[in-house]
């Protein structure tokens, strides 16, 4: 794409931000700009050559086009193209956004010395003319099942999600002052009632899991865009005002059309996704009344965004406990056959190749270094799918088929945040898995009792 034109730090504005990047959109164009971030300490001395810089977006697309593209499906990534801006536009564009970052991201600098860039299109901002702009909601969903007992050293890990055991752990440690009661077991349920409580609860309590944007600009999200629910309600109600515009009504009819996209399958007769998971889909943290949880699940379907990210996410068989063996096995065969490291594609490249090996793991371990590598490269994809986004665009129209104005959205899905793991990410990820079910299992209070216990839901179409 041309940016020749569009290089005026004036033209672009603050977007959003995650750990390792941030994003600034353009006032015009359905494009953003995502550049990398460091931390503050090298803010003085760029911590890679513009080179490597370079590699490392490249890398980006290519894991989003070679191997999450086929696994996810082409029809929900876009991964966006490599840039090079020029170093004064760039370094303009960090001191007129750095008063738009929240003080909690400040700890890291925006890279201002490489002038790498991943210019992708600008999903909250469609460009269809509509009566209302365009509402965009932005989920991170976590993962969706539990391990298999035969894994996992703690029983907890079996009844509790990594997701709920997770907040109690950021609680505590002061990263967030509530705890949310959102459990991903229930998105991921396939349940309609199971679903819509746990975007209620994410809408409730967004933290950095839930943003909702409307034309372009995030109305609610996490600390710095928390509205009250009834202030949200406000915003929402001229897109659902042909009901009686009542906010309970308001909330269930967004509510739907969420949980709708959701589900959203183009294949006829999906069967869902496979019911190898029976029993796993159920944490015993979530707030769901019992009788909802009792119900027979009904599978994802299997072309639905959630049903393929599920899939996805299930790359990981093993658990990052059942894992560590062989990621040592890796590590002690590098440590005398560093050149190997090439060889086994450790690094990339992220090509055809690379998803080949991923996919024709053996069902065994058959002892050798490339079963130990592709079981290792199945978590860290699994581990991207459990630590994507997704984007759900909401476009307002009218069906007046019934003889009577009802509201209505075109809808579409798109996933984001799709970045490989980093293979020494392996270990931090058994401290952290380790720390979080100690200090679960420390402070554990007992099972709760269910927060709508006499509660029918009675779901209408929208």
């Amino acid at each position: 794409m041309d940016l020749v034109d569009k290089m005026d730090e004036n033209e672009w504005n603050y977007h959003g931000e995650g750990n390792k990047s941030l994003v600034v959109s353009h006032v015009q164009m359905s494009r953003v700009l995502r550049l990398l971030k460091y931390s503050s300490e090298d803010a003085e001395n760029a911590p890679q050559t513009t080179e490597e810089t370079f590699r490392q977006m490249e890398n980006i697309v290519d894991f989003s086009n070679n191997v999450m593209s086929p696994l996810l499906g082409d029809k929900f990534v876009h991964s966006g193209e490599v840039v090079k801006l020029p170093l004064e536009f760039v370094r303009q564009l960090s001191i007129k956004v750095q008063h738009h970052r929240p003080a909690w991201r400040c700890d890291k600098v925006m890279d201002i010395y490489s002038g790498a860039a991943l210019c992708l299109p600008n999903l909250t901002t469609p460009s269809i003319p509509t009566h209302n702009p365009p509402l965009c909601v932005e989920i991170k969903p976590k993962c969706g099942f539990l391990p298999s007992p035969e894994h996992v050293s703690k029983d907890i890990k079996t009844k509790v999600c990594r997701h709920c055991m997770h907040q109690r752990y950021k609680v505590a440690s002061g990263k967030w002052k509530r705890k949310s009661l959102y459990c991903p077991l229930d998105l991921f349920s396939g349940n309609r009632q199971r679903m819509y409580f746990a975007i209620k609860h994410l809408i409730e309590e967004p933290q950095n899991n839930f943003k909702i944007f409307k034309g372009g600009k995030c109305i609610h999200g996490d600390r710095d865009e928390m509205l009250s629910v009834s202030s949200l309600l406000q915003k929402l109600r001229p897109y659902f005002s042909c009901g009686n515009g009542r906010s309970k009504t308001v909330l269930h009819d967004f509510i739907q059309v969420l949980v709708d996209s959701l589900l959203s399958s183009d294949e006829e007769g999906d069967e869902g996704v496979e019911r190898r998971l029976e029993g796993r889909m159920v944490c015993e943290a979530s707030l769901c009344s019992t009788e909802f949880l009792r119900t027979d699940p009904q599978p994802l379907p299997r072309d639905s965004v959630l049903g393929r990210i599920l899939q996805v996410q299930l790359l990981d068989s093993l658990d990052i406990e059942g894992l560590l063996p062989l990621y040592r096995r890796v590590e002690q065969y590098l440590h005398h056959f560093p050149k190997e490291r090439s060889r086994l594609q450790i690094d990339g490249p992220y090509d055809k190749a690379f998803l080949e090996k991923l996919q024709k793991c053996p069902a065994e371990d058959d002892g050798s270094i490339e079963y130990a590598v592709a079981k290792v490269q199945q978590y860290r994809v699994a581990m991207t799918a459990k630590d994507c986004s997704i984007m759900v665009t909401l476009v307002p129209r009218r069906d007046e088929e019934d003889g009577s104005e009802r509201a209505a959205f075109s809808f579409s899905a798109s996933i984001l945040d799709l970045d490989p793991k980093p293979q020494d990410g392996v270990r931090r990820q058994q401290r952290l898995d380790h720390r979080v079910v100690s200090a679960y299992l420390r402070d554990d209070p007992g099972p709760s009792p269910p927060l709508y216990p006499e509660c029918t839901l009675l779901i209408h179409p929208v």
